[in-house]
């Protein structure tokens, strides 16, 4: 199984204070908000290689980044874009390097502004069981209003998603999607499908809401605490509370 993590964004609602620095390689607790995320990472027993995709703006800063981890096979991807107007979005950089991969494989996509506590196993644990249907990461924020910026599902006993709305006005409840995906290789093709149907290839949410109508999907609540970091305040409150 690769991991891939999404990092081709230009941090625009961040760049008062962060500058000429990529979102993900912001430190949090005197590391990199990746690094968290790649710690998490290593827990996976099928992990064997993590693919990170930047732009082309950052490219550089992620190479050096990748010469600090020498435990682990990580590659950098660029996607060749210069500026927020030429970005691919999520989708869009999914796409993009599962183009240039030669071999299909299990994929598992998480966004690189995804700060979280629980361990990946736990959430491995569970998807392979009902592979080979794609299992997403749910977090209950505790907050109906704050659930407004977000993609609010709900499950069935089974844990299958039987509803999706993205960014709804009037959430139904404050159980939400987060940027973390696990794509079985036989599900690898339906993007093909959905770009066919759809010009949304910027936002993540939009092509799961397509698969929870389409296909299996299934969802895994994460415990502990898990921060989206896409402004100042996020950002500030995960410094002062993620350790």
């Amino acid at each position: 199984m690769k991991v891939l993590i999404l990092a081709a964004g230009y941090g625009t609602r961040l760049a008062a204070i962060v500058k000429d620095t990529p979102k993900p390689l912001i430190p949090v607790n005197a590391h990199p908000l990746i690094d968290h995320i790649i710690s998490r990472c290593k827990n996976i027993s099928s992990l064997n290689e993590i693919v990170v995709v930047s732009n082309n703006k950052f490219f550089s800063n992620f190479q050096k980044w990748a010469q600090n981890h020498k435990d682990i096979k990580i590659r950098i991807v660029n996607d060749g874009t210069d500026t927020p107007e030429q970005r691919l979005g999520s989708v869009g950089d999914i796409n993009f390097v599962w183009k240039l991969e030669k071999e299909s494989d299990d994929w598992l996509v998480i966004g690189g502004d995804n700060l979280f506590e629980q361990n990946l196993q736990d959430f491995m644990n569970f998807a392979l069981k009902k592979a080979p249907a794609i299992t997403i990461g749910v977090y209950d924020t505790q907050d109906i209003k704050g659930a407004t910026k977000f993609g609010v599902i709900a499950l069935d006993s089974n844990k299958k998603v039987v509803s999706f709305e993205e960014k709804p006005a009037v959430p139904k409840s404050s159980l939400i999607t987060m940027c973390l995906y696990y794509f079985p290789k036989a599900t690898v093709g339906y993007l093909e499908e959905y770009s066919r149907e759809s010009k949304a290839l910027d936002a993540a949410g939009s092509y799961i809401q397509w698969l929870s109508v389409k296909k299996n999907v299934y969802g895994f609540q994460f415990n502990g605490k898990w921060y989206d970091i896409g402004s100042v305040e996020s950002l500030n409150e995960a410094r002062e509370h993620f350790r």
